[in-house]
């Protein structure tokens, strides 16, 4: 064989290994990330995201995401308030697919818990998945880049 060929075929070949073990160590990354995935990057995702915020979230979370006062005490109903979704919040200790399902779900069917209230509305048949997570994304597109890498490592230890 023509030693052109050869190291053309044999790079080819240790080519087509890294791409495997890429895959093995990282998962596929040609594989389409999945439907709830957070796009905090993506300008017409996040630009949709502002509006349904403010449409239906703002008026519990604020305009500024900062929540409701004492968010984390139980008010005369038993319920918590409205917590803050800026880098004072949890909302970045859960990964992309828990924030989705608690949006669309709420929060007692996401947790599995039966005897939960919550004053989170369900927004399965209110708002498209795609507006789920558009809303998301804005709201991670408001995180400090130090909260957002938190989130994206928070993310990769959910995946595994």
């Amino acid at each position: 064989m023509n030693p052109a060929l050869q190291i053309a075929a044999m790079s080819a070949a240790l080519l087509g290994g890294a791409v495997v073990a890429l895959g093995v160590f990282v998962g596929n990354p040609f594989a389409e990330a999945p439907a709830y995935r957070l796009r905090p990057y993506d300008a017409p995702t996040v630009a949709m995201g502002e509006a349904v915020y403010a449409r239906n979230c703002a008026s519990c979370h604020g305009a500024r995401l900062e929540g409701q006062p004492n968010w984390k005490q139980r008010d005369a109903s038993g319920r918590l308030p409205a917590p803050p979704h800026d880098a004072s919040g949890h909302t970045w200790h859960h990964p992309d697919e828990v924030l989705f399902q608690i949006t669309k779900y709420g929060v007692a069917r996401s947790a599995g818990l039966q005897s939960y209230e919550s004053s989170m509305p369900i927004y399965d048949g209110v708002l498209s998945d795609a507006e789920i997570v558009a809303v998301l994304s804005w709201i991670k597109a408001q995180w400090p880049p130090n909260i957002r890498a938190k989130h994206d490592s928070i993310n990769q230890t959910a995946a595994r």
